[in-house]
């Protein structure tokens, strides 16, 4: 995203839990002879009187106020302050998303402080922030032995991170809950998550060493009984298959259309923090499935529209990768992925009805290609005895988008 009308330079301050006494010389200069200083209410109410100084809080909703603020003081040198280090989920990231030219000072981040602490290097754990998000982003973190540090949004986060560890199968992981990092009141607080019972300040970062037997795989094929679903769910063999195809890469993103219980999409983005996918469904109780489905299985940021392709398609973001699970027939559907689609980008359709079959039949003839035929039997009872029980075979078109 963009702005127009921005400042001429926002110098952005990291502030510790030490307040503005903490800051370096050169940064208190900075905030000090600053004509505009924008920051959260506690920040700014923690820099001495200067007069003639304007102080803006920042709007709430941020994300819809900001644009504004920045149109306000378009042309004008502007000092912000923010927590600690800026570029770690903070507000300079979101200037710079806006275009705005930005320069970070930063201070000691809360999670180096954590860190310390904790004597964990930073190759030796994953950080997840949960401020202003779901809590079931940690989720995607988890596995026995693992170390996850986790931005908390208030003092009530420490109690839901604990409550979703204990309901998906951490509750043995140890937790630390951080206080108040830096500052003369810092505190810490251990205990397991599933008989946490601390009380935590507003300002904390959660300590996590995972313990339990949740489910902890990245690689693409979950097993079935995963997922919620009321029989429309792409099984784990062809799961793996159709997402071997797509190829999830960081920061790019998924069209799960006609997505059922959301699985596909689901799983593209367990393959790397900054995957995103738009699962597009038309019944609505699907689509709140694969809301529930996303927020258990550590993805809650998955987009959900309810609608039916194509024209459930119109105005959303280009994708890298496709994958059509449903409703390949229906007219314009093939063909406003294929238009959509962007150069280089993977498209995946299965259908297992005739119907289907010769349409990406004609497809494969047209634009070429990958066309498989893929059948699952799986070993199952027959009286005393073992057979095989075969599964409705699966038609699988691949085709990758000329680059150029």
């Amino acid at each position: 995203m963009s702005s127009t009308g921005v400042p001429t330079e926002i110098v952005v301050v990291g502030i510790g839990a030490d307040g503005f006494d903490g800051l370096a010389p050169a940064s208190r200069s900075l905030v000090l002879e600053a004509s505009v200083l924008w920051g959260g209410s506690r920040h700014l109410s923690l820099v001495p009187d200067v007069p003639g100084q304007s102080r803006v809080p920042w709007p709430s909703p941020l994300a819809a106020g900001l644009p504004g603020l920045l149109a306000e003081y378009a042309g004008r040198p502007v000092v912000a302050l923010a927590s600690g280090d800026p570029l770690v989920s903070g507000i300079a990231t979101t200037l710079l998303e806006y275009g705005a030219p930005v320069r970070v000072v930063p201070a000691v981040s809360s999670v180096a402080l954590a860190r310390a602490r904790m004597g964990w290097s930073a190759e030796s754990c994953a950080v997840v922030t949960v401020v202003g998000r779901s809590v079931s982003r940690v989720l995607r973190e988890c596995a026995p032995g693992r170390r996850v540090l986790v931005l908390s949004s208030d003092a009530s986060t420490p109690a839901s991170v604990a409550a979703l560890l204990t309901s998906s199968g951490w509750g043995a992981s140890t937790m630390t809950v951080l206080g108040d990092l830096g500052s003369s009141s810092e505190s810490s607080a251990s205990g397991v998550a599933s008989s946490w019972s601390e009380s935590s300040p507003a300002l904390n970062v959660i300590a996590v060493e995972v313990s339990g037997n949740g489910l902890a795989s990245w690689a693409p094929g979950l097993p079935d009984d995963a997922y919620e679903h009321d029989g429309q769910l792409t099984k784990r063999d062809l799961r793996a298959s159709a997402l071997a195809r797509l190829m999830p890469a960081p920061d790019q993103l998924l069209w799960d259309v006609g997505a059922g219980a959301g699985s596909v999409g689901i799983e593209w983005m367990r393959a790397h923090p900054t995957c995103r996918t738009i699962a597009i469904e038309s019944d609505p109780e699907r689509a709140a499935r694969i809301a529930r489905n996303a927020h258990a299985l550590g993805v809650p940021d998955l987009q959900v529209v309810e609608g039916r392709a194509p024209s459930a398609l119109t105005g959303l973001e280009p994708p890298d990768a496709i994958f059509i699970g449903g409703g390949v027939t229906r007219d314009g559907v093939l063909d406003t992925c294929l238009s959509s689609i962007k150069p280089g980008g993977r498209l995946v359709v299965h259908g297992v009805t005739l119907e289907t079959e010769t349409l990406l039949a004609k497809a494969y003839a047209d634009h070429g290609g990958e066309l498989t035929r893929i059948s699952v039997e799986t070993a199952e009872p027959i009286g005393t005895f073992t057979g095989w029980a075969p599964a409705r075979a699966v038609t699988q078109w691949v085709l990758t988008r000329s680059a150029r």
